[in-house]
């Protein structure tokens, strides 16, 4: 059995909160929040022990894994502290993204984590699903060959007043970039434009262009400018054997291979399978709890703090483009 925590109470700690409830191998026995409010509602809602210190619900609960789920400015001030209280502890940690905006104190909590010898994730669950698995295979089984482009977009309707002026480019594209690693590999170089769409405080919608390690080239273009529908989100990475299409994180992966007229497909099942986005959550937790039962090594499991690191440092190497007016950046050069 696995004993959890979560830390960080709003509608995404609830529902981690919720999923670790579900399980037969998990045991909720704490939650956390500074806001006492909130803290006692969800201690009520998951018939839990509540706290509003961290520290002292791990150092009493000795709990095995902890969920971080904080927010803060720029959706992700609020990681560290209770990131590293959590190691320091001996927890595993399964931490929400982004890991942080600030670039050495997010390499200060991979690092923090190899020193003690635990396993550290982030929920980028984007591509925590079935489908993400089919075209995956399908690249693995050399169906695509050599890697050409990648082409992502991903929408998210978000009209509200935002902090900064580069919101949401730090804490959407976490996702948008975790995939196209997932796909192709590291960025070597970006060159980003971005626009603010009218009554909008921030650049609400991004085009990125990348260069890969492999020698490939690819784009991500994304927008807090588009009401979130059917679907959201697009992947399509092409080789010299291929062409797959990833859609809308869980719905549906085709392949289509090179000078042939049938393609192939894997599409989830709107009963008994994924159907809702909350079972992006569930995959992505169910993997890393079973990752930390088979005892895998914190290098080897799916989805590091580290890659999301990597990823939050493509992110930076694009805002430095949109600064010096869509220069081409290497992404090796960003520390901070």
């Amino acid at each position: 059995m696995v004993n959890v925590c979560v830390i960080g109470l709003g509608a995404i700690g609830n529902l981690h909160s919720s999923i670790y409830k579900e399980r037969d191998d998990c045991r909720l026995v704490a939650v956390c929040d500074r806001d006492e409010e909130r803290a006692r509602a969800a201690g009520e809602r998951h018939r839990t022990k509540w706290y509003l210190d961290a520290a002292e619900m791990l150092e009493k609960e000795k709990p095995d894994l902890v969920s971080v789920a904080t927010g803060g400015f720029e959706y992700s001030s609020d990681h560290y502290e209770p990131t590293m209280q959590a190691i320091r502890a001996g927890c595993h940690v399964l931490g929400e993204k982004p890991i942080s905006n600030d670039i050495k104190l997010g390499a200060d909590m991979v690092q923090a984590a190899k020193d003690a010898g635990v396993c550290y994730a982030l929920d980028l669950n984007h591509r925590f699903t079935p489908a993400a698995r089919a075209a995956k295979r399908w690249q693995d089984e050399g169906r695509i060959g050599e890697l050409l482009f990648c082409n992502m977009a991903l929408w998210i309707g978000r009209p509200e007043p935002l902090e900064t002026l580069y919101y949401h480019l730090k804490a959407l594209n976490p996702h948008s970039v975790d995939i196209i690693r997932y796909f192709m590999g590291e960025v070597s170089e970006v060159q980003a434009y971005a626009m603010t769409a009218s009554g909008r405080n921030i650049y609400s919608t991004a085009s990125i262009n990348m260069k890969f390690e492999c020698g490939a080239v690819g784009h991500l273009t994304s927008s807090y400018d588009i009401v979130r529908g059917h679907p959201m989100e697009r992947c399509e990475v092409a080789g010299r054997e291929g062409r797959l299409i990833f859609e809308d994180m869980w719905r549906e992966a085709v392949l289509y291979p090179a000078g042939n007229l049938e393609k192939r497909v894997y599409t989830n099942p709107v009963f008994g399978g994924f159907s809702n986005f909350d079972d992006t959550f569930r995959d992505r937790i169910g993997c890393f709890v079973e990752e930390i039962k088979r005892g895998v090594k914190p290098a080897d499991i799916d989805g590091t703090a580290e890659s999301g690191l990597m990823a939050q440092r493509v992110i930076h190497a694009a805002i430095a483009s949109l600064k010096q007016g869509g220069a081409s950046m290497r992404v090796a050069d960003i520390t901070e």
